[in-house]
């Protein structure tokens, strides 16, 4: 039985008004504040979170403090904000 021949298909390119313009490398990379924005972000949420939990549990604050239990819950909401906030920097680094 004879072999039938193998059609080569059409290789598609995009319309020139749909490709990207800009490759990746040519990009410019990001800014030296970010990384260090969102670095500076992370430790200070985790230091945030630290001292909520020690002097919640084991001391009694002074009044110079004394906001840090009047926020209660509020003070979850500030540690993790700025890591969420971390995180969005770091998704625009480059």
């Amino acid at each position: 039985m004879p072999k039938s021949t193998v059609r080569k298909k059409k290789v598609y390119t995009p319309p020139a008004e749909l490709r990207p313009q800009t490759t990746a490398a040519a990009r410019k990379p990001s800014p030296t504040w970010v990384p260090v924005t969102a670095v500076s972000l992370i430790v200070f949420a985790i230091a945030w979170l630290v001292f909520y939990y020690l002097t919640a549990q084991f001391f009694d604050l002074p009044d110079a403090f004394a906001f840090l239990q009047e926020l209660s819950y509020w003070n979850l909401a500030i540690g993790f904000g700025a890591m969420i906030g971390a995180l969005i920097l770091l998704s625009k680094w480059r």
